[in-house]
């Protein structure tokens, strides 16, 4: 399929774990930086982590030593291991597949901490 589709939202306990995954066609997971993104109900879209082609990676300060991007590119996967949740990592998260030649977004898949 050429849109991502993540998957392994969950609802969690704080101080939890869950690992998300977002599948993307091997064409263009192979030739696409990807990230992930996260919208909690009144609240802008905002950047989690992001990982290069190369495996260069980046994360927002608020999730820096709690989660963890990787890429599979045998699977065409891209995960994001999620540590030490907290309520407020609450939201819809999205996955995101970029390049010079597309912009393509997940439909989503919702993350909850209870406390």
């Amino acid at each position: 399929q050429v849109q991502p589709m993540e998957s392994g939202g969950g609802l969690v306990q704080a101080g939890g774990s869950l690992r998300l995954s977002c599948v993307v066609s091997g064409i263009i997971f192979r030739f696409s930086n990807m990230a992930w993104y996260r919208q909690a109900p009144g609240k802008q879209r905002e950047a989690v982590a992001g990982i290069s082609i190369g495996g260069i990676t980046n994360y927002a300060d608020s999730v820096k030593g709690r989660f963890t991007i990787s890429r599979d590119n045998a699977k065409n996967t891209v995960f994001l291991q999620m540590n030490s949740l907290k309520p407020e990592d609450t939201a819809v998260y999205y996955c995101l597949a970029t390049s010079p030649e597309h912009v393509l977004w997940g439909q989503g898949t919702q993350v909850t901490v209870s406390s």
